[in-house]
């Protein structure tokens, strides 16, 4: 009986042991969750991104064969292992929520029409149609060239790179398979190379349209008017854009013969027009793709090249196309909403500001203000909303001119955006085109020769007058 008594009172010493140690831990961890975590720390996951990508890829000696989606799984992992002060729950629930962000979301509803236009499109024999006319009307010699300066008209137009990229990247392909086929090959004649000339070109309009996101949001948190920001913001790219028009046309000159143009079907090229039209009037870009989609289908069941059941097989082709896409797409944005949650955004931006010393200081902390919102954010109209209000402070501060300041924001953000290859211009591209982001970036050429030159419009004080 004793001997029993005996044993329950060890046991209820243990019990309080185990319970007062588990209350310590407890009160501990408690305690390491609530310090901030450090910057550093918060940026980690983008840090494990690429260096997992790029590390990968150079193991393997193949950045074709390292998937970015699986990259960023790892990624994304860490990052909610790493958040502090969460419970696991709450820790996925903020990646959710950055995963189905509204404007993560919209992207998606466009990739998947965009896939299933691009998929019809090819089905009716448009893609035919188009690459016919643009080797019917542009010489050898000027064909990567004329496709530039069509990019670059047409996302001026129309305000938005990727509405550019879904009009244009499927003829782009579609030019390099008819290269390939009459004998031109190499770096400057596959489709990554040709895809990179329409990107390039999209970029240069989504930097300076009038109705282009970035430069609403770069003037509005400015407050400065679109026309004037224009005249600053011309001056800085336009030579750009000559150098790299000078630049393909010395490139297409081994281009001594194109394919031989086969017979323009008219009809069949009024999905592209129209998705252009539409487009530059002011349609949002979602309707623009439903309205080429319902006309894929009515000139496919007139001419015959489609079935009901072919159509609906095109569009499922189309919308699993873009499936790799759209998971990184919110995998990136879960990651990036953690990153910001912990306060990683933040770290940039005061490190950047706390050591400003004169206007040509000011405008480059500007610039790497944006460009590292740029990298974490994946959008350029996010990354300039998110730091315009800084940079204004910043161009008050120090007597800046918000036209220049304005520009900055908008031409480092594009700049940024062609650079990274979890963006959603990037990634439409290599979607419609079956191919890396990573085979476009090494030919990216206008992004590389826009930023040289906003660098020295800022070292060198220029434009001088903006009137």
């Amino acid at each position: 009986m004793q001997q029993n008594e005996s044993n329950e009172e060890k046991i209820k010493e243990f019990n309080k042991y185990i319970s007062e140690l588990s209350q310590t831990l407890k009160k501990k961890t408690a305690k390491f969750n609530e310090k901030p975590m450090s910057g550093w720390l918060a940026l980690s996951p983008l840090a494990v991104f690429l260096g997992l990508y790029l590390v990968s890829s150079i193991i393997a000696n193949d950045f074709y064969k390292i998937p970015i989606s699986a990259a960023f799984l790892i990624a994304s992992i860490y990052a909610i292992a790493i958040c502090r002060g969460k419970t696991m729950e709450q820790r996925i629930a903020t990646f959710s929520e950055g995963a189905g962000n509204k404007n993560v979301l919209l992207m998606i509803w466009i990739f998947v029409l965009a896939g299933a236009f691009a998929a019809t499109a090819k089905e009716i024999g448009a893609i035919d149609a188009t690459v016919n006319l643009a080797l019917r009307i542009l010489p050898g010699k000027l064909l990567y060239a004329g496709l530039f300066l069509a990019a670059c008209f047409i996302s001026m137009s129309i305000g938005t790179s990727v509405g550019t990229i879904v009009a244009l990247v499927p003829v782009a392909a579609g030019i390099a398979q008819e290269l390939a086929l009459t004998g031109i090959s190499g770096m400057t004649a596959g489709t990554p190379f040709i895809t990179a000339i329409i990107v390039g070109g999209a970029f240069f309009g989504d930097n300076l349209s009038f109705i282009s996101d970035t430069t609403i949001a770069s003037t509005r948190t400015q407050e400065c008017s679109m026309a004037d920001k224009f005249k600053v913001n011309i001056r800085i790219v336009a030579p750009a854009a000559i150098v790299v028009a000078i630049l393909y046309i010395f490139l297409g000159s081994s281009v001594t013969t194109v394919p031989e143009a086969g017979i323009i079907e008219w009809v069949k090229l009024i999905p592209y027009v129209l998705v252009i039209a539409l487009a530059i009037s002011g349609v949002d870009v979602s309707a623009v793709l439903t309205i080429g989609l319902a006309v894929n289908a009515i000139i496919g069941f007139s001419y015959g090249n489609l079935t009901w059941t072919g159509f609906l097989e095109s569009i499922g082709s189309g919308i699993s196309g873009m499936g790799d896409l759209i998971i990184v797409t919110m995998l990136a944005g879960g990651m990036l909403e953690l990153i910001k949650v912990n306060g990683g955004l933040d770290f940039i931006v005061s490190g950047l500001t706390k050591r400003i010393r004169g206007k040509r200081g000011a405008e480059l902390s500007i610039a790497a203000l944006v460009s590292l919102a740029n990298i974490c954010t994946a959008n350029n109209t996010i990354a300039i909303i998110t730091s315009g209000r800084i940079a204004k402070d910043i161009t008050q501060k120090f007597g800046l001119d918000p036209r220049k300041t304005a520009s900055i924001l908008d031409t480092f953000s594009c700049l940024i955006q062609g650079f990274i290859p979890y963006g959603a211009q990037l990634l439409m591209a290599a979607g419609l085109a079956g191919i890396s982001t990573i085979s476009i970036i090494s030919h990216l050429y206008y992004p590389f020769v826009m930023g040289m030159f906003a660098l020295l419009a800022i070292l060198f004080r220029l434009p001088r007058k903006y009137s």
